[in-house]
């Protein structure tokens, strides 16, 4: 998988919006207005939430991802070029934790997911 893919499929989930908010080339994915995934301008690394600090650890540990620099514990960093369909899980898996979190009026204009 590559940086490209990975925006590929943040793109296509309902919602998602592309921005570059601190300038230099970083690819944040958001859905109504909360950041659900980020790039780095400098890494080929995706930083995604996760449910629990205890996930995000176990990920850790497991050498399957990295502490994600400047963000809570919850958020793990994944290198682009890992195994696709866990990287294409966590995307989806970080999209959901911030969709649930919307308000329910916004997600009511969002389509099903």
């Amino acid at each position: 998988m590559s940086r490209k893919t990975v925006n590929e499929i943040c793109a296509a989930l309902p919602g998602a919006e592309h921005s570059d908010p601190w300038g230099g080339g970083h690819d944040c994915w958001k859905v109504g207005g909360k950041m659900f995934a980020v790039i780095g301008a400098m890494n080929e690394a995706v930083s995604v939430k996760t449910d629990s600090v205890e996930l995000a650890e176990m990920l850790i540990e497991a050498g399957r991802a990295t502490r994600a620099a400047y963000m809570h514990r919850t958020w793990v960093a994944m290198p682009v070029d890992g195994d696709p369909e866990e990287l294409r899980h966590r995307l989806e898996g970080s999209y959901r934790i911030i969709r649930n979190a919307l308000p329910k009026k916004f997600q009511a204009t969002l389509e099903d997911f």
